[in-house]
């Protein structure tokens, strides 16, 4: 697969913190949020907590950056956090207040990704020795963050975009986009490897995670350069 330990290790060294950092800070608003709009069921679940152990998903933040990082040659690597429990249903504005909720996860993310961004700015003042990893890691911090932002903005439960529109659309539309919420996941599976690896067999462009997640990352992450200095 054209990987060695070396470059494992040397991945996990500038991937782990920042993924860890987007899934905690990430799943840790979405419970802050939902404290103040009425409902505790995450703060009394201990979530509403910067402790990554307590957001761990064995497959999603374990096996799945694992699985990428082997496969990239510790070049990529990426992953997904516990959903954090939240009751609607104890929300003062449940129809508003799901739209905040479900929004503060990217907030937090495209947040984390502007002060990465003005971070980078320090790292050429720090001793010669720690500049190297220092500056990878604020890098990949920007990028994980706003790429994890961009994925979860997809309109399709259980994304956070998807429960944004179910909280936007009218009532019967968003009554049947609520009911998939069921089969998002397998929907994402198969969105984003199924479909382009038969676009492969038939020789066709079924590459939609360029269109839904990496064009408008590298449009973010532009913005983000362009407001923070780096460009």
């Amino acid at each position: 697969m054209g990987f060695d330990l070396q470059s494992l290790l040397a991945g996990i060294m500038v991937w782990a913190v920042p993924i860890l950092l987007a899934i905690t800070l990430h799943e840790a608003a979405h419970g802050w949020v939902a404290s103040k709009l009425g409902d505790d069921t995450a703060k009394n679940m201990g979530r509403v907590t910067f402790n990554p152990f307590k957001h761990i998903d064995k497959f999603g933040t374990i096996i799945l950056p694992a699985a990428l990082l082997l496969i990239s040659g510790g070049q990529y690597m990426f992953g997904f956090a516990k959903p954090v429990p939240v009751n609607f249903n104890n929300l003062r504005n449940p129809r508003r207040d799901m739209i905040l909720v479900a929004g503060a996860g990217p907030a937090a993310n495209f947040l984390i990704a502007i002060t990465a961004g003005l971070l980078l700015h320090v790292a050429p003042h720090l001793p010669d020795s720690y500049i190297p990893l220092v500056a990878e890691n604020l890098r990949n911090l920007l990028f994980a963050n706003v790429i994890f932002g961009v994925f979860n903005l997809i309109p399709l439960p259980p994304l956070d975009g998807g429960r944004i529109a179910v909280g936007l659309l009218p009532r019967p539309f968003s009554y049947w986009l609520a009911s998939v919420e069921r089969f998002g996941f397998l929907i994402i599976i198969f969105v984003f490897f199924a479909l382009p690896w038969i676009g492969q067999k038939v020789n066709l462009d079924l590459n939609v995670i360029w269109w839904l997640v990496w064009v408008p990352t590298m449009f973010v992450v532009d913005i983000i350069a362009t407001i923070t200095g780096l460009k």
